[in-house]
Formats: C-alpha cells, sequence, structure tokens
C-alpha cells in the first residue's frame, strides 16, 4: 500500500518497519562480503591478482573498469520492481565484487600489516554509526549534498585514471579526502533512505548504503597501510 511513497511519508510502523529491514539487510551484505573476502584470501585471489597488477599497471584500470560495470548492473538489478529475487541477486553480486576488489589490498594488509585490518574495521565501523545517527536524528535533508558529490567523484575517479597512467601515488592526503568523500555519501545515502526510497525498496537502500560503507573502509584502510609503511 505505501510501496510507491518515499519511506518518510508511510505511517511511523512502515517507516520503522522498512528502516529495521534497510540495515538488517546492511548486515547481511556485510556478512557476506566478509565470507566472499574470507574465501578468496584462503583461495589465493588476493595474491594472483597483486601478481596480475605487477605485469601491467594498465591491468588496475581494467579491473577498476569492470568493477564499474558490474556495480551498475547490481544497482539496477537491486532497484528492479519484477521481483524480490532480482533485487537480492543485485546486493549479492555488489557484495562480490567488493570482495573481488578488497582481495588484492586485504592480502596485501595480511602478510605485511595484519593489524590493520581490525583496526580499520572498527574505526570504520564506529565513523558510520557516528555519522548514521547523526543523520537519523537530526532530521535533516542532506539532499543537496548529491551534486557535490557527483563532480568530487567524477575529479576523484579522474585523478586515480592520471595517476595509474602516469605511474604516480596519490599519497596519504588523497586518502583523507577520499575518507571525506565518503563520509559525505554516507550521509547523503543515509539521508536518502527516508527521503528517496520508498518502502518496498529496502534491498536498494541497503545496497547504497554498503556502497557508501565499502568506500569509508577502502580509504580508511589505504591510510593505515601508508602509516604502517613510515
Amino acid at each position: 500500500m505505501y510501496g510507491s511513497v518515499p519511506a518518510f511519508a508511510a505511517p511511523v510502523d512502515a517507516r520503522m518497519a522498512f528502516v529495521r529491514k534497510t540495515y538488517a539487510h546492511l548486515a547481511g551484505a556485510v556478512g557476506l562480503f566478509i565470507l566472499l573476502s574470507s574465501v578468496f584470501y584462503a583461495a589465493g585471489l588476493g595474491v594472483a591478482i597483486v601478481g596480475m597488477l605487477g605485469t601491467s599497471r594498465f591491468m588496475w584500470l581494467m579491473i577498476l573498469g569492470g568493477f564499474m560495470i558490474a556495480g551498475y548492473l547490481a544497482q539496477s538489478l537491486a532497484r528492479s520492481r519484477q521481483s524480490l529475487a532480482l533485487q537480492y541477486a543485485g546486493l549479492g553480486l555488489y557484495a562480490l565484487i567488493e570482495a573481488f576488489i578488497f582481495a588484492p589490498m586485504i592480502a596485501i594488509a595480511a602478510v605485511y600489516a595484519p593489524g590493520v585490518l581490525p583496526e580499520a574495521t572498527v574505526i570504520t565501523l564506529a565513523g558510520f554509526t557516528g555519522l548514521t545517527a547523526y543523520t537519523l536524528f537530526s532530521k535533516k535533508d542532506f539532499s543537496f549534498l548529491g551534486p557535490g558529490l557527483a563532480i568530487a567523484g567524477f575529479v576523484a575517479l579522474g585523478t586515480i585514471i592520471v595517476g595509474v597512467i602516469f605511474g604516480f601515488n596519490l599519497g596519504i592526503w588523497f586518502s583523507a579526502l577520499m575518507v571525506l568523500f565518503a563520509s559525505g555519501a554516507v550521509v547523503y545515502s543515509t539521508s536518502n533512505i527516508l527521503r528517496v526510497y520508498p518502502t518496498d525498496q529496502y534491498v536498494a537502500a541497503a545496497l547504497d548504503l554498503f556502497a557508501a560503507v565499502a568506500l569509508l573502509f577502502w580509504y580508511v584502510l589505504r591510510i593505515l597501510l601508508e602509516l604502517q609503511r613510515r
């Protein structure tokens, strides 16, 4: 009955049920990511990818391009109104490709700095919890962040591509800026949960949040690895 209207316009019970389902599915996606990352690590996938990246710096651009295409497909599936099964397929696919893209960095961290993985997890969880609590309890509309995040995202992507092509390290300051970008994405996505997504789109909402959390974790982990090297 209320599936076609944004969650904030639905009755309180329907709105709260939507929020609970969204975060339950987010937890499920994170759990699947952890499981797949463990399987990939045990299978030596991360080490194999690191070896592939060593053959050509353009290999990372190919992986990044594949990640973006697969991510777009996953998001399209998760937003499908045709069936819940397609939505779950999209969320599962996104967890799979995130585990794949993280595989080389997790392999490096596990060998050279195993302590940074739990540290990065705690920092990411604390940051996400604080940003989520502030956004939900303040009840502010952060939709104005959308255009700025879109522009910053294109600039960041262009910077990464240029860095790969010319072979220079973007450094810890770029990672710090990307942590700020990811934090903004968490706030923006959390705000959209109630103001954009209908109450029957909790799977797509969970994917949106998962993408922001994964991005935050990626750059927190990169910063810790960089600090460990110094």
